[in-house]
């Protein structure tokens, strides 16, 4: 029957991928040769094909072929703070701690700076009036030079003005910006805020993550409020992340020792 059939032959293709027989990254057989082989019609090779692209096994490429997907290794993203809500470390300290427990190499790209203007949902969470000027910071961050995570932090350009100058530098704050604004305005992180969501990528970040048009990969968007002991918003975060190369976890309470690091997947 047509049914057993074409998955009789995603079947069979799943076993040659996972032997390396067809290496991750090659490309498939062409659809005539996939015909031949199976002594199959067209529509049986394309229903198989079909299936192996909905599971994100393969990625047409239009004009190129088909080709089998690089497998995917997940990396274990710890949301919590890592010595308690008024942990002075911001999220660059915990991604690059998480990626060194579970022996993966993380980067970042140099801070992309700008000066905005605070509308909607920006200018609410920091409590700015709508049009207030804000310092962005927009990176790309990687594992193993893969993409990996895209991440924006806003500041008041109020704590510029109060004497924290290196916000507009287009470098790293290497001992990280929580600690900077301590030390510069005497701001103390004293806790934040999460809100979670999940929707489709833009063309951007498409791009960006090498996202296949015909695969359908949501992104987990966290946008965290960080407020300082004097109950005022010290920045907006917002990272993406994509669904297939993420796994977010909290610790919260009286977690043992040696449950506290989430090693990834095995």
């Amino acid at each position: 029957m047509a049914g057993s059939k074409w998955r009789s032959i995603a079947d069979d293709l799943i076993k040659k991928i996972d032997s390396g027989e067809i290496p991750r990254g090659s490309q498939l057989p062409t659809e005539l040769e996939l015909q031949d082989e199976y002594d199959a019609s067209r529509n049986t090779v394309r229903d198989a094909i079909k299936w192996l692209t909905q599971r994100q096994l393969v990625v047409a490429q239009p004009g190129r072929g088909t080709f089998v997907s690089r497998k995917i290794t997940p990396f274990a993203v710890e949301l919590s703070p890592r010595h308690g809500f008024g942990s002075s470390e911001d999220e660059g300290g915990a991604y690059v701690a998480s990626a060194r427990v579970q022996n993966r190499r993380p980067s970042t790209s140099d801070p992309r700076v700008e000066i905005r203007k605070a509308t909607g949902l920006l200018a609410r969470q920091l409590q700015l009036a709508e049009g207030a000027r804000v310092v962005s910071r927009y990176q790309e961050r990687f594992i193993d030079d893969d993409p990996w995570s895209l991440q924006t932090s806003f500041y008041p350009m109020e704590f510029v003005t109060r004497g924290a100058e290196r916000l507009v530098d287009a470098v790293d704050v290497d001992e990280g910006v929580a600690n900077y604004l301590e030390s510069a305005l005497g701001l103390t992180q004293a806790g934040y805020q999460d809100l979670i969501a999940a929707r489709p990528p833009d063309q951007r970040e498409s791009v960006f993550f090498g996202l296949p048009d015909n695969v359908s990969v949501s992104l987990i968007e966290l946008s965290r409020t960080v407020y300082a002991t004097t109950g005022e918003p010290m920045r907006f975060t917002i990272t993406v992340y994509p669904a297939d190369r993420n796994q977010l976890y909290y610790n919260i309470g009286d977690v043992p020792e040696s449950r506290l690091e989430v090693p990834g997947p095995a």
